[in-house]
């Protein structure tokens, strides 16, 4: 990818190794510092990127439901964290799923018609947003219209209006983490120091006096860490003795 960015040429492109990789640290790491290397050795900025258009939504790619959730949450504080460009895609904010379930008469995508209809596509990804509570379409057109796919029963639970200044929903992390990303110093472009961790774990730090500590197991994992915890994917308790005890499948990020 990085033979095609040039400062003066393209700037960006999706980093797409980054948007396929799974839920696993190893993995991740390995993809963050080569696409680092390699942007980096054009004098080009690195994106992150979880979903898009085109891919299942993170949340259902990292195992659906509440686990799923979970996952996408602390992935998000991890992108967010990291030196760079970073490109949200519609209705991840409101921690929208993937919809598996669309009739097949309602398929949209010509990847259903040109395969035979043996592809089901890429609709799943591309149902309209829930901004309102109340019976669909959730405010994304007049009561009783129906949009082009069908919206999920339910999704009025996930709609703008019914997460907006809900303390721990998705659209408030979402707020409070893209507001740190402006404020401080240490975050956007620069550089980032891996720290120790233990296995299954990601830290690193971004200077001046942010670290990230991301716990990809499911069981708790203590992760030596000092000062304010600034926001977290999920309850965290702050550290003690130099410590933090991090639960599985979060996200933190702590300012010394």
């Amino acid at each position: 990818m990085a033979r095609y960015l040039r400062p003066d040429e393209l700037h960006q492109a999706f980093n797409f190794e980054y948007l396929t990789a799974p839920w696993d640290a190893g993995r991740l790491r390995q993809v963050i510092e080569r696409s680092l290397a390699a942007n980096g050795s054009v004098g080009a900025t690195t994106t992150w990127v979880l979903s898009n258009h085109d891919v299942t939504r993170h949340v259902t790619r990292f195992g659906g439901g509440e686990q799923g959730l979970r996952r996408a949450r602390a992935a998000t504080l991890l992108m967010l964290a990291l030196p760079g460009s970073v490109y949200l895609y519609q209705g991840e904010e409101l921690g929208l799923p993937e919809v598996t379930d669309l009739p097949e008469e309602a398929l949209q995508d010509p990847t259903w018609e040109r395969s035979g209809r043996t592809e089901r596509g890429r609709d799943g990804c591309r149902v309209p947003l829930p901004w309102e509570e109340g019976p669909a379409p959730y405010g994304f057109g007049p009561e009783g219209s129906v949009p082009w796919l069908p919206m999920p029963e339910g999704w009025g639970a996930l709609a703008r209006s019914a997460q907006r200044g809900v303390e721990g929903s998705t659209l408030e992390l979402y707020r409070r983490a893209l507001r740190l990303r402006r404020e401080l110093d240490a975050l956007g472009d620069g550089t980032m120091t891996w720290a120790d961790a233990p296995e299954g774990v990601l830290c690193f730090e971004r200077e001046p006096g942010v670290r990230c500590a991301v716990n990809f197991g499911d069981a708790p994992a203590e992760v030596a860490a000092a000062g304010e915890v600034l926001v977290a994917s999920g309850p965290v308790e702050p550290p003690s003795e130099g410590r933090l005890i991090l639960p599985g499948d979060t996200a933190v990020w702590l300012r010394r």
